[in-house]
């Protein structure tokens, strides 16, 4: 059984919850093979996540050369792998920096690259949204060894213990690879919600608050459920809220089991990030707003009412 090789999403060696997803997908493709690229001293906090979660080999990298520069460098340590291992496919999380060294990968490997995935057959054929999202398609690589960009919360994460084996992969990265160098590093402040591209519920608020103050609404109601907070391009724009916590073509790609949109049209362009979702909740006071179509429940009224009295109602169940 060929491998199918994972690039490891982590956290100064923590592994991200897409990775557990990953390599729960490539199970069903193949051999799953974690890459692992990190500083030195970094992957013995991935190592039991990596053993739980399936990974029958596990490649390690730990080097200055690959943590202190952009991008490149991780690239180049896949385009190896690909070279050496004869992979049946390389699965990547659809993050910033991820799909920039996907793409890398694919030039350099000169092979077909697929875009946001949310699906992978058994004989690597993708599902994805193109146009916006408008329209789902299947498309499969016919050219080197397939490299896929896949959404997270995608594929649900499913232990399966084992003992990897591991190899040390020794490689001199390229003067050309060193091209851009991370100078500082700032940690994000930590609100106390789930990562927003990993959570299982989503609150998103839209044009329709009116005003950065409105948002405490779409806060109260995420705590109560134990949510994570977005917000449409049009209330980031407005500077509402932080771009970090834009849901879009333009922002970030989630897929939650619960995704409740309030007083957001769901134009295209949000539609992009989150039609993916289980369950789609939408409130909006206009009955022809655009997000009705594809949404599972729909709530027509004035947010300013209806959240409220949805969270003091989460609230009570609770108790």
């Amino acid at each position: 059984m060929a491998e199918v090789l994972v690039l490891v999403e982590h956290a100064d060696g923590e592994p991200k919850k897409v990775t557990g997803e990953l390599l729960t997908l490539a199970r069903t493709l193949g051999e799953p093979a974690a890459v692992f690229t990190g500083a030195p001293g970094t992957y013995a906090k991935a190592k039991a996540y990596l053993a739980e979660y399936g990974a029958a080999k596990v490649y390690v990298v730990e080097s200055d050369d690959v943590a202190d520069y952009v991008a490149a460098p991780v690239a180049e340590v896949l385009a190896k792998l690909v070279g050496d291992a004869a992979p049946a496919a390389v699965l990547v999380a659809a993050t910033a920096d991820s799909r920039e060294i996907a793409a890398r990968v694919a030039a350099k490997t000169d092979s077909g690259l697929i875009w946001d995935a949310v699906a992978v057959s058994s004989d690597l054929t993708a599902t994805q949204g193109v146009f916006g999202g408008s329209t789902i398609v299947q498309s499969k690589v016919t050219k080197g060894t397939p490299v896929i960009v896949v959404r997270p919360n995608s594929t649900a994460p499913e232990a399966a213990p084992g003992t990897p084996a591991e190899v040390t992969v020794d490689l001199t990265i390229s003067d050309a690879a060193k091209g851009a160098k991370i100078i500082d590093r700032v940690a994000e402040a930590k609100s106390g919600r789930p990562d927003l591209t990993e959570a299982q519920v989503v609150v998103s608020g839209g044009r329709g608050l009116g005003a950065a103050e409105h948002f405490a609404l779409v806060e109260k109601l995420a705590d109560t459920l134990g949510a994570a907070v977005g917000a449409s391009r049009a209330a980031t724009d407005a500077g509402w809220y932080p771009h970090q916590n834009q849901v879009g073509q333009t922002g970030k790609t989630v897929s939650p089991q619960l995704y409740i949109a309030v007083g957001i049209s769901g134009a295209i362009q949000h539609r992009a990030g989150m039609q993916t979702s289980k369950t789609i909740v939408a409130i909006n006071k206009d009955p022809e707003a655009p997000i009705f179509e594809f949404a599972d429940y729909g709530l027509v009224g004035d947010l300013f009412n209806v959240v409220p009295q949805l969270t003091d109602e989460v609230e009570k169940r609770k108790g």
